[in-house]
């Protein structure tokens, strides 16, 4: 039996907050739009969860899809859907964290132009919400960088 309903519905995304620590400094990982919106701006590596695809599925598949990075465990954060967030239209977005102690080697694919670490306190201007993302996991995860 097939439901349909009569009402719009938002598209879901999975993003993903990368931190890496290593010899004492904290960096994230961001990569540099390849198409519009923000077209080379830099944002967290993610973006729509395909209609077959869990959550976290999604946020693997695009990680290493914009960076080539697999592997990493990854926790889902928050989620983030305030209407306007996204020019493209109604967008909720699916947070997911993970933490490594070495910079590994990026290969930006996909809609990714670049993929490049990011020192912790010399972030570029971000595309989207991506600067309060970052912003409220670093309030809500604070004990991760302490020494």
């Amino acid at each position: 039996m097939s439901y349909t309903y009569q009402y719009p519905r938002p598209a879901v995304c999975a993003d993903a907050i990368i931190v890496a620590k290593e010899n004492g400094s904290i960096s994230i990982l961001l990569i540099k739009r390849k198409n519009n919106p923000y077209k080379g701006k830099w944002a967290l590596p993610g973006g729509f969860v395909d209609m077959d695809e869990d959550l976290p599925d999604a946020c693997m598949r695009e990680l290493k899809e914009e960076t080539g990075l697999e592997g990493i465990a990854l926790h889902q954060f928050a989620s983030f859907g305030k209407p306007g967030r996204d020019p493209r239209g109604r967008t909720i977005s699916v947070v997911y964290w993970g933490i490594i102690y070495t910079k590994l080697t990026l290969s930006a694919n996909d809609d990714a132009a670049e993929a490049q670490w990011f020192e912790l306190n010399s972030l570029p201007p971000l595309a989207f919400d991506h600067q309060k993302i970052i912003e409220k996991f670093l309030a809500d995860k604070t004990n991760l960088f302490s020494s």
